[in-house]
């Protein structure tokens, strides 16, 4: 009998216990997680090498270098640069590309304007057929309805008069691509 009671016992304790553990595994809660995003428009422009241009350091990104090499009146030019001679001064051109690929923008086309960075009193500057404007003026526009998502070739033309003393010219042009 003595058995019995303490079987009894065991198993009124388990049945008291059951519902105490069945109730804590049930427990739950829940919580909400609002999310927002706010989706920016862009473009981006690269300057690429030409395959028929002088190689660009940089080519693939919005800040390169065109290095025209050594140039003369007398001296054949680099390779990739052609040079045109005048009655007073000599021009060295080379094509280069210029890519605009744009994202979560509704518009067909850009625009693109170029300008000088330094005023230079003693060589031309010119994109295509567009002689360039000095910073601050109205930068030129180059086109009105630019590509997206193509390497469009540009030829960048540097006119040096006979008359200037054998120097290093430097200078940067800027670009700007603007979605119509």
């Amino acid at each position: 009998m003595r058995n019995k009671a303490i079987l009894l016992a065991g198993l009124l304790a388990g049945l008291f216990l059951m519902p105490g553990s069945a109730l804590a595994q049930g427990q739950t809660s829940s919580g909400t997680l609002t999310v927002t995003a706010q989706v920016q428009s862009s473009i981006s422009l690269t300057f690429v090498t030409d395959p028929n241009g002088v190689a660009l350091t940089g080519s693939g990104t919005n800040v390169a270098t065109l290095n025209f090499g050594s140039v003369s009146q007398f001296v054949t030019p680099p390779s990739k640069v052609t040079e045109t001679i005048a009655a007073t001064s000599f021009t060295v051109s080379t094509p280069f590309d210029i890519s605009v690929v744009k994202s979560n923008v509704t518009s067909a086309n850009y625009v693109l304007t170029a300008e000088v960075q330094t005023a230079d009193p003693v060589n031309s500057w010119m994109i295509d057929t567009f002689p360039l404007t000095v910073v601050p003026a109205a930068a030129t526009s180059l086109t009105v309805t630019g590509v997206y998502g193509s390497n469009v070739m540009h030829t960048l033309y540097l006119t040096i008069p006979f008359s200037a003393g054998a120097t290093v010219i430097s200078n940067s042009i800027n670009f700007v691509a603007t979605a119509n």
